[in-house]
């Protein structure tokens, strides 16, 4: 279950758009029941769910002080219960993420022991991820390896314009998941296969709230800032843009024609997140686009770097 919007992620699979290859995962919040009760490492292989539904049924009533068996009553205990249940749902939302986070750690490791560097693509949908990526294979393929994980609720259109654009490609369908998870991401990295220091991009599902709380195991987390969204995006949604290392502004070719103050966009950035990088581009027209170039190489060296530490 996603401790912000309570989504369980259901249906997720992985297709590798080169081989075909599909398979379904279920990461650290898809447990075996499917209705978001986790039972932990001694889950039971029989199924609970019609007692646990009638239960959790019996919950809701309780929570909202409707009892039809003593509908007169002045007893109160119907609070504690909904506060057992608050922390029950607190302890869950805990263990996911720690169990996620265990896996990220995993995953870190194992890119940096290959001097991979691996950024999370996040944004709101439409504002140019796949474009962007599409630019960066044309333009950055012959110098050094790229691979992308490709992230979307449904179909593969995004992945497939990645393989066309020449980049192999893991596609990972969330299903009813708004986000990636780690166990998603080791998943797909063992399918993917990458080679040593090469560049991983994982492009997420469009979401601005989710994506933020969950580790992927990533050098580093890359927001995209299209100008045809208002500039207070940052204010709105200051857990994104305060776990960026950089943001990316994209479409900066529409500016001419849009109510858009890009002094203002980037006072609200740097007021949520003083350190983060900021870079202009137009994945369009390849404007700017150097200078993203340049940050990536500045963090492919950055890892080469650590391993020698």
């Amino acid at each position: 279950m996603c401790t912000s919007c309570g989504c369980q992620g259901q249906g997720t699979t992985m297709t590798n758009l080169q081989t075909g290859a599909s398979a379904e995962i279920a990461g650290p919040e898809h447990g075996r029941h499917g209705h978001g009760h986790s039972h932990g490492a001694g889950d039971h292989g029989h199924d609970h769910s019609r007692g646990e539904h009638h239960h959790a049924h019996e919950e809701h009533h309780h929570a909202h002080g409707i009892d039809h068996s003593h509908a007169h009553s002045h007893d109160h205990s119907h609070h504690d219960h909904a506060h057992e249940h608050s922390h029950g749902r607190v302890d869950m939302e805990a263990r996911i993420l720690a169990k996620n986070d265990a896996i990220a750690a995993k995953c870190r490791a194992w890119l940096a022991g290959r001097e991979i560097v691996a950024l999370n693509l996040l944004s709101s949908p439409g504002a140019g991820k796949t474009t962007l990526l599409e630019r960066a294979i044309t333009d950055l393929s012959c110098e050094l390896p790229l691979f992308v994980i490709e992230g979307d609720q449904a179909t593969s259109n995004d992945g497939e314009r990645i393989r066309a654009a020449g980049g192999p490609v893991v596609q990972v369908n969330t299903g009813t998941g708004c986000h990636l998870d780690a166990e998603m991401i080791a998943r797909a990295l063992s399918e993917l296969k990458p080679s040593v220091g090469s560049l991983v991009f994982i492009e997420n599902v469009g979401n601005l709230v989710c994506p933020a709380l969950f580790d992927l195991g990533e050098h580093a987390k890359a927001v995209t800032f299209s100008t045809t969204e208002g500039e207070d995006k940052p204010l709105k949604y200051p857990h994104m843009f305060s776990a960026a290392k950089v943001v990316i502004f994209n479409k900066i070719d529409l500016l001419p024609h849009l109510d858009f103050s890009m002094e203002r966009a980037r006072e609200n950035v740097l007021r949520v997140n003083p350190d983060a990088e900021i870079v202009e581009v137009s994945a369009k027209t390849g404007a700017g686009m150097q200078a993203l170039y340049g940050w990536i190489r500045a963090q492919l060296t950055a890892a080469k770097q650590s391993i020698l530490v």
